[in-house]
């Protein structure tokens, strides 16, 4: 038994095939751009597991999509494949609609044909997982309703715009085709390997060579938090045991203010290192800088995964109390890591955005 992951050295998916490759006893083919947040080093620990095979491709590339899919015959296609940072969308939307929407219509329409390929049995089990994002249902006001799977989507940015375009035509492919399909829509992710252009990472690699901790606006727009751990967990019993054609909300249960991780984070790193004593500063807080807010920043996103606990019996194992502290404790241990993803680019990229 075999299954296609896409976009695998990306954050969320090689904790995904790490994840499933030391859960389950099946082979992962896991293909990647290797764009500037696919990153093999993420892959290092499977690296020598004969049950992974690495490709670098293009899931908008359907000739190579179409090879694989008949040379390895998975019997699902998770697709994190994606581009997925909203800052980056404001400056270079195109790649954005490339990626998530012409992309993802290429991997359906290799998956339709292989599928229709497939013997009866294999039919009936075959499927294709598409993992979103929360953002697709918008801004929420403070006191409003988290966002349930009925929610319409009203995106507010180029990536989660491109992002439900994308769900869209997945939910197309299930009613026109017969493409037994899930969707997946989660909170904001953080854990181990995570691209440093994001909040938590960003932070903690920021505090520790002392540079300012930029935090857009006012620092109160609100998210949920969602330990990667347990998104991968959710994802492998979707999998498992969804409703072809359902969708189900991932959610960590953890709302809070963007201020309030980051002065969580100042704290982890004052008890765990210490700000030396030769520096200006006294404390990591002292480093928390209030820069000029994002275009379209919104205010509130919130998850409702009841259904997924009602249907499947998931719930988050992580607190955010206990989830954060591992996410620290692991950059902290894997500054090589860090050191080896932190190109030129991503320095420009980082000054240019922040300044």
């Amino acid at each position: 038994m075999t299954i296609l992951v896409t976009g695998s050295a990306g954050f969320i998916g090689a904790n995904f095939v790490i994840d499933w490759l030391s859960e389950m006893d099946e082979t992962v083919i896991s293909l990647d751009k290797l764009t500037y947040a696919g990153n093999l080093n993420n892959l290092a620990e499977v690296e020598e597991d004969e049950r992974h095979v690495f490709v670098h491709g293009d899931i908008g590339d359907s000739q190579q999509i179409d090879r694989l899919l008949h040379t390895y015959k998975p019997r699902a296609v998770v697709n994190f494949a994606a581009e997925s940072h909203v800052d980056r969308s404001i400056h270079e939307p195109e790649a954005f609609l490339q990626t998530n929407i012409i992309g993802t219509f290429r991997l359906l329409e290799s998956s339709r044909r292989y599928c229709s390929d497939l013997n009866e049995k294999r039919k009936r089990d075959f499927r294709f997982l598409h993992v979103s994002t929360d953002e697709v249902y918008g801004s929420l006001d403070e006191d409003a309703p988290a966002s349930t799977e009925s929610k319409c989507y009203q995106p507010n940015n180029p990536y989660s715009a491109s992002k439900a375009s994308s769900e869209h035509l997945v939910r197309a492919y299930y009613h026109t085709y017969g493409l037994p399909v899930l969707t997946t829509n989660c909170s904001n992710n953080y854990g181990p390997y995570q691209f440093p252009e994001k909040l938590i990472p960003l932070v903690i690699h920021n505090a520790l060579a002392h540079k300012p901790l930029p935090t857009y606006g006012d620092g109160l727009q609100i998210r949920d938090w969602l330990y990667v751990g347990d998104h991968c967990r959710a994802i492998r019993m979707v999998l498992d045991e969804g409703s072809c054609g359902e969708v189900y909300n991932i959610g960590g249960l953890n709302e809070k203010a963007n201020i309030e991780v980051v002065r969580i984070l100042c704290d982890i790193l004052n008890e765990l290192r210490p700000v030396n004593g030769n520096t200006s500063i006294t404390s990591y807080h002292d480093l928390i800088t209030f820069v000029k807010d994002r275009p379209g920043h919104d205010r509130r996103y919130a998850i409702d995964a009841s259904k997924i606990e009602t249907e499947l019996g998931w719930r988050p194992a992580e607190t955010f109390a206990t989830g954060i502290q591992k996410t620290v404790e692991w950059y902290l241990d894997n500054q090589e890591w860090v050191d080896l993803v932190l190109s030129g680019d991503y320095h420009q990229w980082i000054e240019r955005q922040y300044a």
